[in-house]
């Protein structure tokens, strides 16, 4: 028979309230900056967007024609003018609306074969009282490694990737 004298003794427990560590970083998406929160972003935006991707392929049942965001570039926070060619001064800035460019890699498969893009996106994003918001969203598509001609923007507010820069924006609120 073994015993064992840890039972014996009493245990003394003392509360001890948690000390919240501040580390400069602001743990709600609504207090950071984008150049706090877009890099957290980029990390997590493939999984997302891949995740809104096989969603829509499952409901449309289209099974010929599939892609993946292997990657997300490292976004830049310089706003560029919103028409290009036209010197419009400091009119190319838009009250509360902040731009983010990113790029991303794509891999599509067609007819058994891979084919490798990359997308440019010029994100529009908004701070609000809950947060940052997608205003709307532009992307150009181009082979990798880029060849021009790159294909003209295209409104992709409604695309997959904004869906999941506003899926990880949401679940990054009610964190």
């Amino acid at each position: 028979m073994i015993t064992c004298s840890y039972f014996h003794f009493p245990v003394l427990a003392k509360n001890i309230t948690p000390k919240s560590i501040n580390l400069g970083i602001s743990n709600s998406c609504s207090e950071q900056s984008l150049e706090t929160l877009i890099p957290r972003l980029m990390l997590d935006l493939p999984s997302y967007t891949n995740r809104v991707i096989q969603r829509y392929r499952r409901l449309s049942r289209n099974y010929e024609t599939f892609s993946y965001i292997l990657a997300a570039g490292k976004p830049e926070f310089v706003s560029l003018p919103l028409n290009p060619g036209i010197d419009n001064g400091d009119n190319n800035k838009v009250e509360g609306v902040k731009q983010v460019f990113f790029t991303t890699l794509e891999r599509k498969y067609t007819n058994k074969k891979a084919v490798e893009l990359q997308e440019f996106h010029r994100l529009f994003l908004t701070k609000t009282n809950i947060g940052w918001n997608v205003v709307m969203m532009f992307s150009q598509t181009g082979e990798y490694p880029v060849k021009p001609p790159i294909a003209p923007p295209r409104d992709s507010s409604d695309g997959a990737i904004a869906q999941g820069v506003k899926l990880w924006l949401r679940d990054c609120h009610s964190n």
